[in-house]
């Protein structure tokens, strides 16, 4: 099991970034992307590389309030598709310069509930992936997620996903006691209980009110953010609850 610490998730951070550059070298920026309706690729890779200049900017001043990222990405319109890869690795240097300048327990704004640096570190990790698996699915490339970083990027979601207050469904992942379970081929195993207030989540193959199947943590990655067909996934038990939990997590 890896010791994710904000030193790993920056580096992982920057890996993930320079593959996904690799992906988009050289593509058709007007491609659309499926699993973000209305984008292209070209919109993709702006918000993505925006992102990361966005959150070292941020972290560079440690910030604590949020910065006006719309402003900040408005300025990247006028990028040729040629520079794109090679601007979205830049945007890798800037972000690691700034995360490795503070350490991770360094306080700043943060939306999520870690009001500190190391949100940023894990954050823009986990961002880059589900980025990067939008533009490979688009051009129909092959890319794998790392086994580690998938089971980490399971309980990233689950960890923020009570902070998306932009997404008023989100408010009401609530219930009576009844659980979710999420196993992987590969091992890992969550279980999910909705409570009055909420849901908590363990690693846990206990048995559940439903469960959803994957073959791997990172397959179940990419369909806890959508980016996969849950009706194609075995389910069992209360498969109603497992609709509507897709439904009501969406961010």
């Amino acid at each position: 099991m890896v010791d994710w610490t904000h030193e790993r998730y920056a580096a992982a951070a920057v890996t993930q970034i320079e593959r996904m550059a690799g992906t988009v070298e050289g593509a058709d920026f007007t491609t659309q992307v499926p699993t973000c309706p209305g984008w292209d690729l070209r919109q993709l890779v702006t918000h993505t590389g925006g992102v990361h200049r966005w959150a070292a900017l941020m972290v560079g001043e440690l910030a604590a309030e949020r910065y006006d990222r719309a402003a900040l990405e408005a300025g990247f319109a006028g990028l040729a598709d040629g520079e794109l890869a090679g601007w979205l690795r830049e945007g890798a240097g800037l972000l690691d310069e700034a995360l490795t300048a503070h350490p991770g327990d360094a306080p700043m704004w943060a939306w999520g509930g870690d009001r500190h640096v190391r949100f940023w570190s894990r954050r823009q990790l986990h961002e880059t992936v589900v980025h990067h698996a939008d533009a490979a699915l688009a051009l129909g490339v092959t890319f794998d997620i790392p086994e580690d970083v998938a089971v980490d990027g399971v309980e990233e979601f689950l960890d923020i996903l009570p902070y998306a207050r932009w997404r008023p469904e989100v408010r009401e992942l609530t219930g009576d006691g009844e659980t979710i379970s999420w196993r992987t081929g590969s091992g890992a195993a969550w279980l999910i209980t909705l409570g009055p207030e909420g849901f908590a989540y363990e690693r846990s193959a206990a048995r559940a009110s439903a469960t959803l199947h994957a073959d791997t943590a990172a397959e179940l990655l990419l369909l806890i953010w959508h980016r996969g067909e849950l009706e194609r996934q075995r389910m069992d038990g209360e498969t109603k609850l497992l609709r509507w939990w897709a439904d009501h997590s969406m961010i």
